[in-house]
């Protein structure tokens, strides 16, 4: 009897311990990341603009030509600027310090910049004596805060957006009570991370464009539309809801092709004041830059990212019909970033998998005909008279000899 005794007392210090472990493990929950805003008050945010000599760039972001120049993004600190009137010899000559700026567009000497919520104009008509010449203020309420791709969760109980803005985060690792039912929705956020006249040319992976006396600017869902007729006074005409995960703008023959993580958009500027919806093209889920030549868009979807799918391909897609855009032929990619299209020549950034060049005269068959392996490349812009691409903070230059493509410098950045 004693033996049985035993035998149940231990069976309920089992239980007991059992439910005690299940209920502190259910109380416990799980740890996360949240990401904590950095922050700084609005007007020293904004008195952080000023020019100054050339220095190592961080990150190589976005690439755009203008006349002899070439300005290279430094990603969320500004824009080197390189006189490249020797494409053999590049000399950087200013660094123009923009904070949580990513893009640019240039016209008729003026020089249009994102600054989070602002856009900032510069007069660039004496490049050694730039002059900041207008700001116009909370243009932008959704500028990209950069929130970190490991980031579950976004901590913005101590952020004030009318005085403060965000320069950057802080990880910390909290258990999920702590993300989602302590504090409350009003204090966190899923951050959705598993974010010489005439104009200038942008790559293909730009969010700005410049259309006759207009600028068109897109943020994660929006199209805002900016008269630029008077270049030191642009004016925000309208910013309308265009759909999610926007990430580039290409213009061409009065149509505005706006490439997202799900599909491309394409508007008509008829009137350019006004942006009217023709079609969308859907796609599997990816990062999406397009460049477009007569009738065919080339369409780059990067997978193995937080844009979508692990596989990464390019489209070529038949827009003639602007109001039913058709998918005529697709090709296996490894990591594409930017492209672009000349002539018979369409140039593909693949990332790691170096520069790849198509004739393209057989569309939809594309015909790989040169490849430059063993760098890492981003951006790319073709010119006239030379093939600009950015990649590991270089700056490569191509010459175009009949149907051959020769690496003619590379400059780097750092």
């Amino acid at each position: 009897m004693r033996f049985f005794y035993s035998l149940i007392t231990l069976l309920l210090l089992a239980l007991m311990a059992l439910f005690t472990s299940c209920e502190k493990e259910s109380t416990e929950g799980e740890f996360y990341n949240v990401a904590v805003p950095v922050v700084k008050p609005i007007e020293e945010f904004r008195a952080m603009v000023k020019i100054s000599e050339p220095r190592a760039i961080i990150e190589a972001g976005k690439i755009y030509a203008y006349g002899n120049y070439v300005f290279i993004n430094d990603n969320q600190k500004g824009v080197h600027i390189i006189d490249n009137s020797d494409h053999r010899n590049p000399v950087k000559i200013k660094f123009l310090e923009i904070p949580q700026n990513t893009d640019i567009a240039v016209k008729d000497d003026m020089l249009f910049a994102n600054s989070a919520m602002d856009l900032v104009i510069f007069d660039i008509s004496d490049i050694h004596n730039l002059k900041e010449e207008e700001r116009m203020k909370n243009v932008f309420p959704n500028h990209n805060n950069r929130i970190p791709a490991s980031a579950s969760f976004v901590d913005s109980d101590n952020f004030n957006p009318e005085t403060e803005v965000v320069v950057g985060y802080v990880m910390e690792t909290r258990k999920i009570e702590m993300a989602n039912t302590e504090t409350g929705e009003d204090s966190f956020f899923n951050s959705g991370a598993n974010s010489a006249g005439g104009s200038g040319t942008g790559g293909s992976l730009a969010r700005f464009n410049i259309h006759d006396n207009y600028l068109y600017v897109v943020d994660q869902n929006q199209l805002s539309v900016f008269s630029i007729a008077g270049l030191r006074n642009p004016e925000l005409i309208k910013t309308q809801y265009i759909g999610r995960d926007i990430e580039t703008i290409f213009n061409k023959e009065k149509h505005l092709y706006l490439g997202s993580s799900t599909g491309l958009y394409i508007y008509s500027v008829e009137d350019p004041a006004s942006p009217q919806f023709r079609s969308m093209f859907s796609h599997i889920r990816g990062c999406d830059p397009v460049v477009v030549k007569d009738d065919i868009a080339y369409v780059t979807i990067r997978g193995g990212n937080p844009c979508g799918q692990q596989w990464s391909q390019l489209d070529v897609i038949d827009v003639a019909d602007k109001s039913n855009p058709i998918l005529l032929q697709s090709y296996e990619m490894k990591n594409p970033y930017g492209l672009g299209v000349k002539d018979d020549w369409l140039f593909v950034c693949d990332g790691t998998a170096g520069l790849k060049i198509y004739d393209t005269k057989n569309t939809p068959n594309l015909e790989l005909i040169d490849h430059f392996q063993e760098i890492n490349t981003y951006d790319v812009i073709p010119l006239e008279d030379v093939l600009l691409m950015v990649g590991d903070n270089t700056l490569f230059q191509y010459t175009y000899k009949g149907n051959e493509i020769n690496l003619l410098s590379a400059f780097n950045l750092n």
